[in-house]
């Protein structure tokens, strides 16, 4: 009995220490004074899903787009909603827009990193990047169970990855914003519904949200 107190205990605190973190650079509000549009891009995306282990290179990278490609529909589809209520002091670029101009300057999806943020944002016209990763063990765009049982709070398969979300200034390419989080069960169930919960969570944090 008390060995499994012990384990809960640890797995409790594991859990709590696994939460949010948000990090603002001291130069934030010095570099992002003058910032006017945002541009969202696709999430970096890594798989860690076993049971796609006999996948081809070419149907593991078309999973991962895919993944990356929702992430930057739902953070898009969440500043709108958010914008209708609250006072942002930044727009975002729409992404039909980010993605087209990136494609017509021959920038896509596997090439994307060799870019700094500073031509991203040049290319694109705006003042401020928000990118990110995404390590995930399920296909968050295609639904997920919610559901939640003690054994899965114990054995560590409640969660289903980790996302981190930045914001780049720019004019300098310096990182000036960045959002971390676990993906579990109680995120929501599909990719949208998981950037909301975690985004409300930060939400008094976002820099750019003018209370």
């Amino acid at each position: 009995m008390k060995t499994f107190f012990y384990v809960f205990i640890f797995v409790i605190s594991t859990t709590v220490c696994a939460q949010k973190t948000i990090y603002q650079s001291a130069t934030f509000e010095n570099l992002s004074k003058d910032h006017k549009v945002l541009a969202i891009l696709p999430f970096d995306t890594l798989l860690e899903i076993t049971d796609f282990d006999d996948l081809t290179p070419e149907e593991s990278a078309s999973l991962k787009e895919k993944e990356a490609y929702a992430v930057q529909n739902a953070l898009e589809t969440y500043f709108l909603k958010r914008k209708k209520r609250k006072n942002f002091s930044v727009s975002f670029q729409n992404v039909k827009n980010t993605n087209a101009i990136l494609e017509k300057n021959g920038i896509t999806y596997e090439n994307l990193d060799i870019y700094t943020t500073k031509e991203l944002a040049e290319i694109l016209g705006v003042d401020g990047i928000i990118n990110g990763n995404l390590r995930i063990s399920a296909l968050i765009s295609e639904g997920v169970s919610t559901s939640y049982d003690f054994m899965s709070f114990i054995t560590g398969k409640s969660d289903y990855g980790k996302i981190a979300i930045k914001v780049s200034d720019g004019a300098t390419g310096k990182l000036i914003w960045k959002y971390e989080n676990t993906i579990t069960r109680k995120s929501g169930k599909n990719t949208i519904a998981i950037i909301e919960t975690m985004m409300k969570k930060a939400a008094r944090k976002f820099p750019y949200d003018r209370h």
